[in-house]
C-alpha cells in the first residue's frame, strides 16, 4: 500500500509539472488516503506487537517452554 502511495504522489508532482491540475489534484487525494490507511495499519501492528510482548513476558509457561527446547 506505501508503494502505491509513493507511485500516486510521484504521477502527481508529474501532472503537476505538467500544468494538468485536476490529475495532480486526485493523484495527491488518493496518495493521502492510501497513506493514510498505510500508518493505521503500521500503528495497528505496531500495538499488536506491544500486547503480544507483554503477554510473553509475563506469561508463566515461558520457562517451561525454554526448558523442554533445550
Amino acid at each position: 500500500m506505501f508503494r502505491w502511495a509513493v507511485i500516486c504522489l510521484i504521477i502527481s508532482l508529474i501532472a503537476g509539472g505538467l500544468g494538468l491540475t485536476n490529475i495532480s489534484a486526485f493523484a495527491k487525494k488518493l496518495s493521502i488516503i492510501l497513506f493514510g490507511l498505510f500508518f493505521l495499519g503500521f500503528l495497528a501492528l505496531l500495538g499488536f506487537a506491544y500486547l503480544v510482548a507483554g503477554a510473553v513476558s509475563s506469561s508463566e509457561l515461558l520457562p517451561a517452554m525454554v526448558a523442554v527446547s533445550v
